[in-house]
């Protein structure tokens, strides 16, 4: 199983060392999101500054951008980082790309499955020299002359994976991606029973088996060396699950375990006006919900935990941690679960 590393932070320096620590400590990748900050700028400094650590997105927000401009900077970055870079995209949601991007929203899934395939034709206009004739229903490129079309990429075009959580989402993943980026509220149950089968009738689509894809997953991870640490390590999880929970497009994961009324209460209490609503929302994430979500152990039991529960059914995995604690505490569990 390879072990991923999220970039926290956005400085030169920082940016610069945290690469250099995951790439020492064992890590296989380091991935930057897009919330606050550009996701590729400091991907840069990371591939410039390490020699076998991965680097990819998780996620940039695909409909943010067109394919073309999309398709310059990941073929960019694969380029300098030597072929170590992976593009993971995301679609976000229809509030944020109209209101916020001001671009156009409509069919997620289908715009999706469409826009890889565009930038898999413009990557192979560049790499392979193939003629630029896309033509879609939401994305059509049809121009590439000389002065514009870069060199080939030496490792060719990078891997894309896919940020999925619904079903039409994740059947596109399978028919399209080189893989999938769960989401972390997602359980063992939901990746065995609706995502693991979604990705394979995608794949199968797709003349394609489970062998030629992978799956990521972010996962909830509470530990801590101390009871105190691992208690207000288990009291940000909950409220990180009530965060994820609160939101309508989630509820497909609380409803297979029953849970949907649930998904009411956190949504009607994220609505409200009181002051303690996100305490109060972590107070409804009982343990039952908890140990479905989150990993829950001592440090020393975290790799085993993952590996049980998880091993048969990802590739790659992040811990995702919603609370401070020291980084070093990870390193064991990554040399252990990398098999070291």
């Amino acid at each position: 199983m390879k072990v991923d590393g999220k970039l926290n932070v956005w400085g030169t320096a920082e940016v610069v060392e945290e690469a250099l620590h995951h790439e020492k400590a064992g890590y296989d990748g380091l991935w930057a999101s897009e919330s606050k900050h550009d996701p590729f700028l400091p991907l840069l400094l990371a591939a410039e500054h390490t020699d076998r650590l991965e680097v990819g997105t998780a996620i940039a927000v695909a409909f943010a951008r067109s394919p073309m401009q999309l398709a310059y900077t990941a073929h960019d970055l694969q380029a300098y980082s030597g072929g170590r870079f992976t593009l993971g995209l995301g679609s976000q949601i229809k509030p944020h790309i109209e209101r916020r991007f001001s671009m156009p929203w409509s069919r997620p899934a289908a715009r999706m499955r469409e826009y890889v395939c565009a930038l898999r034709a413009i990557w192979a206009a560049w790499n392979e020299g193939e003629k630029l004739d896309f033509r879609g229903d939401f994305y059509s490129h049809t121009l590439m002359a000389p002065f514009f079309s870069p060199p080939p990429a030496p490792a060719g075009a990078p891997k894309v994976y896919v940020a999925a959580v619904g079903e039409a989402m994740t059947r596109v993943a399978g028919e399209v991606a080189d893989g999938l980026l769960a989401h972390g509220f997602t359980t063992e149950r939901y990746l065995r029973e609706v995502t693991l089968p979604t990705v394979e009738a995608g794949l199968e689509k797709s003349g394609r088996t489970r062998s030629d894809f992978s799956i990521s997953h972010l996962l909830l991870t509470a530990t801590g060396r101390t009871e105190e640490e691992l208690a207000r390590a288990v009291d940000g999880t909950r409220r990180q699950i009530a965060f994820y929970g609160s939101t309508p497009a989630y509820r497909g994961v609380l409803e297979l375990h029953g849970w949907g009324e649930l998904g009411d209460e956190l949504h009607a209490l994220s609505k409200s006006s009181r002051e303690d609503k996100w305490a109060e929302m972590g107070r409804l994430v009982d343990d039952e919900v908890l140990h479905a979500f989150a990993v829950v152990a001592e440090p020393d039991r975290v790799a085993a935990e993952i590996r049980r529960r998880y091993g048969a059914l990802v590739d790659r995995v992040s811990f995702y941690a919603a609370y401070e604690i020291d980084a070093e505490v990870w390193e064991p569990v990554v040399r252990e679960l990398r098999g070291e």
